[in-house]
């Protein structure tokens, strides 16, 4: 048995590294060879951090059970990310993606030292045997991957030459000879001028993963296959690893069929507050022939899109302009006589501010880029951001991690002088004339979507989005009448912590409250786990009749005493949005209280108004809200103000948190 301390570089964002405070991060290893068993076991695990992300890797090397001249490798690992400091899924998607780098690691080690014999002529390797009950010592030194397996070499028997590392070796000329002789047929070769056209260069090894590749997805697909231009964007994501491509684009076919996307965008029809409101469209082409993409971020009512459309229509509308992308890349192959596999976004920025940073869309536009990610890779070829504001690096920070590493080499940040540096990627003819060319572009200018557009409160409600995996709205909706309440219960154990909230009302009036109660509730039949020491509960009094509708408050408690309302309660009027947050100075249970708020002059003159106002739904509220933790948010209380709090933390100051942030609202 060895045991190594080892130190690790991790390939993380750079403002991640400044919050951890170190450039890499310690393992402890432990090697135990048995010669006897012929077994070589190997242990890691992360004593960095150990209190907030557990990582455990077994590597096994073992003799073949049926054939001992054989080594047969496993490799096992584990993640739990349990708190890291608001980046638990950065940090959980770094660990993956530095896994999966790794994973293949354990045969090319072994692939390598069987190189090495061979080139100094050794061709059998005597499998250990012990000499009476004295085993022989064996060292392993070193930290290095090659010292894990030095001494599991023995077990290889290279006498016959054949193992899995010939075909690596095989050089791309032999295969394509190879690959010429099993295809003579012809109904799997792929035509010179057909790649030069349609694909572009591929080497004889590319070509062969290909046509691999369309074999083992015809048998699968049983039908029509995806054509090689799309197989062939699915294996340049995967650097040609033909394995990993047919995993991926499996993956992707099983998800276009389950939510059966072909027949979705076949019949789609963009709605009108997207034609109206949208500020994207195609405009002509790049220098290199691409379709060109123009999206004027800046202009976007997120929100209102959002609300407009919901999660699932916003994703749709993405679909379709990725599909028609295709589509467009395919009849510029076809006019061009050469390969055109992508296109090309232009985002303009202009404009963009502090409310596109609105966390609810957030969440949505990565929720949206992880499915873009999965089904549609390779096809960005170029994306050009122009006019960014001071605001735009935040949004970058956060956005950026779910994003292919190949893909955010292919973004491109143009300086003040954007109008000189357009002109190297598109044709000067066609720069828009908003941009200081001579070309009419025809896409709308965005703005703010009326909520009269907005979508109806019982489809926002009902609405699950099966595209996105399923996943409920990001908003909650509730109805109130007279005399009711509707109440959403944090029981906090975390003094400091931020409670946000987002919400409209959609008919009549209401009263908002922020309380306190003295007492902590803790009914644990109602609490939910959430973001480790908090947990959220929705509002139930198990004591009522009506336990919906019925506030926790009991009517004999005393403000001051027995609870506190540590928010001024704030009439809210039909059309109006609020957002606001509060950070927390002590614990328990704080209570955020949404009251049915009777209309001045209210009368009921006979029994049958005074049914009408019990019975009928009066008010209707469309409400967001979170708790964020508090060794996350002790930067600008101004990101906090306008729904960007995750991001506070990355602030270069540290500013005193006041006790309380008023809540803003806007009518349209």
């Amino acid at each position: 048995m060895v045991e190594h301390k080892c130190h690790l570089h991790v390939d993380a964002p750079y403002l991640l590294k400044k919050i951890m405070g170190v450039d890499f991060i310690y393992f402890r290893q432990k090697n135990s060879l048995d010669m006897r068993a012929r077994t070589l076991h190997i242990e890691a695990w992360n004593e960095s951090f150990a209190s907030r992300v557990v990582i455990n890797e077994n590597c096994r090397y073992t003799a073949h059970p049926e054939n001992p001249d054989w080594t047969c490798f496993e490799q096992t690992a584990s993640l739990d990310v349990k708190s890291f400091f608001g980046f638990e899924s950065t940090v959980e998607k770094i660990a993956m993606k530095q896994y999966s780098a790794n994973i293949s690691k354990g045969k090319e080690i072994i692939e390598h030292f069987i190189q090495k014999l061979k080139e100094d002529g050794v061709t059998y390797v005597a499998p250990f045997e012990a000499t009476g009950t004295s085993v022989p010592a064996v060292t392993v030194t070193g930290d290095t991957p090659e010292s894990r397996v030095c001494a599991d070499l023995s077990d290889l028997d290279l006498s016959t030459g054949e193992n899995d590392s010939d075909h690596q070796l095989t050089s791309a000329t032999q295969l394509h000879r190879r690959r010429s002789a099993v295809d003579s047929d012809g109904r799997s070769q792929l035509e010179a001028d057909y790649i030069q056209r349609c694909l572009g260069n591929l080497t004889p090894l590319q070509e062969s993963q290909l046509i691999q590749l369309r074999t083992w997805v015809s048998e699968l697909v049983k039908g029509k296959t995806p054509g090689d231009a799309t197989l062939l964007r699915f294996l340049r994501a995967r650097d040609f690893n033909v394995e990993k491509a047919r995993e991926m684009i499996s993956t992707s076919l099983v998800w276009r069929k389950k939510y059966q996307v072909d027949r979705l965008l076949q019949e789609y029809q963009t709605p009108s507050v997207a034609r109206d409101f949208f500020p994207g469209g195609w405009h002509h082409s790049d220098r290199d022939g691409r379709p060109l993409y123009i999206l004027r971020m800046g202009q976007m009512d997120v929100k209102g899109l959002i609300k407009a459309v919901g999660e699932e229509g916003l994703l749709k509308l993405v679909l379709h302009i990725c599909e028609e992308g295709l589509r467009l890349a395919e009849e510029a192959t076809m006019r061009e006589g050469r390969p055109i596999r992508s296109w090309t976004l232009l985002a303009d920025l202009d404009g963009l501010n502090m409310r596109h940073l609105w966390r609810p869309g957030i969440k949505a536009l990565l929720r949206i880029i992880e499915i873009m990610e999965a089904n549609y890779p390779e096809t960005m070829g170029r994306v050009l951001i122009i006019r960014a504001p001071r605001v735009f690096p935040i949004l970058w920070t956060l956005v950026s991690t779910f994003i292919d590493e190949k893909t955010r080499e292919k973004f491109l940040f143009c300086d003040d002088d954007y109008q000189h540096g357009l002109k190297f990627y598109i044709p000067e003819e066609h720069i828009p004339e908003f941009l200081g060319g001579m070309a009419q572009c025809v896409i709308s200018e965005g703005g703010l979507i009326p909520k009269t557009m907005y979508m109806p409160i019982e489809d926002m409600e009902n609405q699950k989005g099966e595209l996105c995996g399923g996943m409920d709205s990001i908003y909650h909706c509730v109805s109130l009448t007279r005399g009711q309440v509707h109440e959403v219960l944090i029981l906090n154990s975390d003094r400091g912590s931020v409670i946000c909230w987002d919400f409209d009302i959609m008919k009549s009036d209401v009263a908002f409250s922020v309380l306190r109660t003295k007492v902590p509730i803790t009914n644990k039949e109602l609490a939910q786990p959430h973001s480790g020491a908090l947990q959220v509960l929705e509002t139930l009094n198990p004591l009522a009749e009506d336990a919906e509708h019925r506030s926790v408050v009991e009517k004999s408690w005393k403000e001051g005493v027995d609870y506190f309302r540590v928010e001024p309660t704030l009439i809210c009027h039909d059309g109006e949005s609020v957002q606001g947050t509060h950070v927390t100075a002590h614990l328990g249970t704080y209570v955020l209280q949404w009251r049915y708020q009777e209309s001045a002059g209210g009368h009921h003159g006979t029994p049958r108004e005074l049914i009408d106002t019990i019975t009928a739904h009066k008010a209707r509220v469309m409400y967001f809200y979170e708790t964020l933790r508090s060794a996350d948010y002790k930067g600008s209380m101004t990101s906090l103000n306008s729904g960007t709090s995750g991001f506070s933390s990355l602030s270069s100051h540290s500013h005193q948190v006041p006790s309380t942030v008023a809540s803003s609202r806007t009518s349209r």
